[in-house]
């Protein structure tokens, strides 16, 4: 998923994430263009996964 695809899908993708996730806080979610490395190491450490479980789970989820 580039970052093209994740702006475009974020809403959607956030609501999946906080419902599949729900020890992930409004902040742990934010989303900033072009501030997409700080989305990703957030996702990482609270759920203890590493980039590229993340970008899996973003992609079966999106």
């Amino acid at each position: 998923m580039d970052n093209n695809e994740l702006r475009e899908k974020w809403p959607l993708l956030k609501d999946k994430l906080k419902t599949a996730h729900p020890e992930l806080t409004d902040e742990d979610l934010v989303y900033s263009i072009g501030q997409e490395g700080e989305l990703l190491k957030r996702l990482q450490e609270k759920l203890k996964k590493n980039e590229e479980e993340i970008f899996y789970t973003l992609n079966m989820m999106g």
